[in-house]
């Protein structure tokens, strides 16, 4: 039996290697692709923290596309080795039998094309992959740079603001600067209370429209609770009474209303001005004196600017003052001793001696109001001198009628200081009803 010939052409061994050769260049280069996606983005990830996160998931999604390519270039690998051992039976099979051999090698043949048409789907797609990737990342660094742009924007507006902010800081020290300068030139500045305000204020007094409201305003220490004691007919130590001391005891604002029903009154104590607690030039507004229906300020040895402000305030809101100069017993007492006096003088001695020390209190008091009024440009108006324990006898032994009539012994101006009081309280509830 002689040798068959070998049919000419191209081997098909020879091509299978090549193809095989071909696609492990293409999973060479998909795994370039890949690499060089992956050290983009994690490029990427250290120019902008703020889309590291977003980076993060690109990379997983090339390493994942890189695996998905990777795994299909090996069973593409697996495939080809198949195919070439399947080339290779059928070389085997083509010597023994060259008509079997020949259907089959073109058998293998279109199932290697069709193997090869998928290699290549699988490098494109990896290729698709790769681009997608890229495209991401491109993406990924306009997104960081926008966000750069938008932090520079952000930085910008931060600079404006905060020289906005700084030129409000000068206006505000050359305001605060205007308002020491007047305040050192005795003006004192005008703030007009918004209605709110002025209804917190009213709630927090608990204001009622059937009562009376009179507000004991002036410097610390100067007789307020003790006052206002008196007026209820009640000695210091008493209960219910006002808390007094050598110092300001009056830390918050105290509401007294009279105990006696006739008395259509309610007394407020306040924290005494003039200290470091209570600027005297916000006193009137931060206590919220403007909705009292009439204020007493209390002085005891001087008529201070403190008093001054309150009294301008009270004129602009029209709220009725009572000025009141306080302790007279103890003022007096001390221009006796001024005068000379002895215990050991008989007693017509000294109540010349008292006479004479109350008359000299009562002119220096008045002259002293009237000179600090005229000073502050406000017009003259009365000023009452008390003593706290008189005005103590006058509450507690007299009904509102006595005081009214002024049926009492001889005082100073406790009575009229009462009576005037009871009358405006009468007049204003009339003017309500």
């Amino acid at each position: 039996m002689g040798c068959s010939k070998r049919p000419k052409g191209p081997n098909p061994a020879d091509e299978e290697i090549k193809k095989r050769r071909d696609a492990e260049a293409a999973a060479e280069q998909a795994r370039k692709d890949v690499k060089a996606a992956e050290e983009r983005i994690a490029e990427l990830n250290r120019q902008n923290k703020k889309t590291q996160e977003e980076a993060k998931v690109a990379r997983q999604a090339a390493e994942k596309a890189a695996a998905a390519s990777l795994a299909q270039a090996r069973k593409e690998k697996e495939a080809m080795a198949e195919a070439k051992r399947a080339a290779d039976e059928a070389r085997l099979r083509a010597e023994a039998a060259a008509r079997t051999a020949s259907e089959e090698a073109k058998k293998k043949a279109v199932e290697a094309e069709e193997e090869r048409k998928r290699t290549a789907a699988v490098q494109e797609q990896a290729r698709r992959d790769a681009q997608a990737a890229q495209e991401r990342a491109k993406k990924l660094q306009e997104a960081a740079d926008e966000e750069k742009k938008k932090a520079a924007a952000a930085q910008e507006a931060a600079n404006v603001s905060k020289k906005a902010a700084e030129e409000q800081v000068k206006v505000a020290n050359v305001a605060r600067e205007e308002a020491e300068r007047k305040l050192k030139e005795g003006i004192q500045p005008v703030v007009t209370p918004t209605p709110e305000e002025v209804s917190a204020a009213k709630r927090r007094v608990q204001y009622r429209e059937d009562l009376f409201h009179i507000a004991i305003a002036g410097i610390a220490g100067g007789g307020k609770s003790s006052l206002i004691n008196a007026f209820r007919g009640l000695r210091n130590k008493d209960i219910g009474a006002a808390a007094t001391g050598v110092t300001e005891t009056t830390l918050v604002m105290a509401r007294y209303p009279h105990p006696n029903a006739e008395y259509p009154l309610v007394l407020y104590d306040f924290p005494g001005a003039g200290t470091l607690k209570i600027p005297d030039w916000q006193y009137f507004n931060d206590q919220g004196l403007y909705v009292f229906d009439s204020i007493i300020v209390l002085f005891d040895n001087r008529f201070t600017m403190t008093d001054i402000a309150i009294l301008t305030n009270c004129r602009r809101f029209k709220i009725p003052t009572y000025i009141v100069r306080s302790k007279a017993d103890q003022h007096i007492r001390n221009i006796m001793e001024d005068m000379g006096y002895d215990s050991d003088d008989d007693s017509s001695k000294v109540k010349k001696l008292h006479q004479a020390a109350r008359q000299q209190f009562i002119q220096q008091t008045r002259q002293s109001v009237k000179d600090n009024l005229q000073n502050a440009n406000i017009p003259d108006q009365r000023v009452y001198i008390v003593s706290n324990k008189t005005m103590l006898d006058v509450a507690s032994n007299t009904t509102i009628f006595d005081v009214l009539a002024r049926k009492q012994p001889k005082t100073i101006d406790e009575i009229e200081l009462l009576s005037d009081m009871i009358r405006e309280a009468q007049i204003r509830r009339g003017h309500r009803d």
